[in-house]
């Protein structure tokens, strides 16, 4: 977008980090490249939301944070990585938005959070990432909200998930989920009760809880998002997820990313080019969210 470098001695209002990470990724990888090419992309972007009415680089101070050393070699300190220049931020009072990488990177970034509140969470993808293991592993994109239910991050009473999809492994696929009560959104059934009807139920369980929005590029149809590491058809289109996005205006949001763009699947960088436009609302969406009842 064009932003000045993030300084630690005059901390943004929101600092956007990239986070070239993929090591979590089961199928296909590339997102590691994810955070450049949507910064590619965002050079497209002016800085004035009609929708909104505002731009918020008139009203907050939104610096680029660059990308985060992750270790491609090394999981564990690549994950320690993030956490600690997420965490870097938040305590000196910027709000963290995230370029992935792939979903994983949540993880880390939420426990890079600055209080022990379990967030709301919205979350937007095909897939649930509730799973316990894939390939004998604990840790990767399809665990990710497993974990941070575990580790009391979040809320699962005040997480919703919007845009599921696809062939899973077998029935007990969302098991997890609902036993924790989780609010479930899948597609079809999104689409059939419109954005607005899904922004409502959201809007009257979350009140002033702190949101954590996380947007999976693949929560989006693949022949509108075909760059990214596991696509899955019938998904929701690109307007949806705007309106959606547009009704949680006034939500106490946080904190979000975007995540899993996978540009050597891209097609004419347009993968790219949404995800800049989705972290352009996400930043709409922290500009003009409330200061925290509860913040220090």
């Amino acid at each position: 977008m064009k932003l000045e470098q993030a300084s630690a001695t005059a901390p943004p209002d929101v600092v956007i980090i990239g986070v070239p990470f993929d090591n979590g990724s089961t199928v296909r990888p590339g997102s590691r490249f994810g955070p450049r090419a949507i910064r590619d992309a965002s050079t497209m972007l002016r800085p004035f939301h009609p929708a909104y009415g505002i731009s918020p680089f008139s009203q907050i101070l939104v610096a680029d944070g660059g990308d985060v050393a992750v270790n491609p070699l090394d999981f564990t300190a690549s994950m320690s990585a993030i956490e600690n220049e997420v965490s870097r931020w938040r305590r000196r009072g910027s709000r963290v938005l995230a370029i992935g990488g792939d979903h994983l990177i949540s993880l880390a970034v939420l426990r890079g959070k600055s209080d022990s509140v379990p967030y709301a969470v919205v979350h937007l993808d095909a897939h649930s990432d509730t799973e316990d293991e894939f390939f004998g592993s604990r840790y990767n994109h399809g665990t990710v909200f497993r974990r941070a239910i575990e580790e009391r991050l979040v809320s699962p009473t005040a997480f919703f998930q919007i845009g599921l999809r696809g062939t899973t492994y077998g029935v007990q696929e969302y098991d997890f989920a609902r036993e924790q009560g989780l609010t479930l959104f899948f597609s079809e059934e999104a689409e059939a009760i419109g954005a607005e009807a899904v922004a409502r139920h959201i809007r009257k369980v979350v009140g002033d809880l702190p949101v954590y929005v996380s947007f999976d590029i693949d929560g989006i149809d693949a022949t509108y998002c075909p760059g990214t590491g596991t696509p899955e058809i019938g998904g929701l289109d690109v307007k949806f997820c705007l309106r959606l996005l547009r009704e949680l205006r006034g939500l106490t949001i946080v904190g979000a990313d975007v995540v899993e763009v996978s540009p050597p699947f891209d097609v004419g960088q347009q993968t790219s080019l949404v995800a800049a436009h989705l972290l352009f609302e996400l930043l709409c969406l922290l500009t003009l969210a409330p200061a925290r009842k509860d913040a220090s």
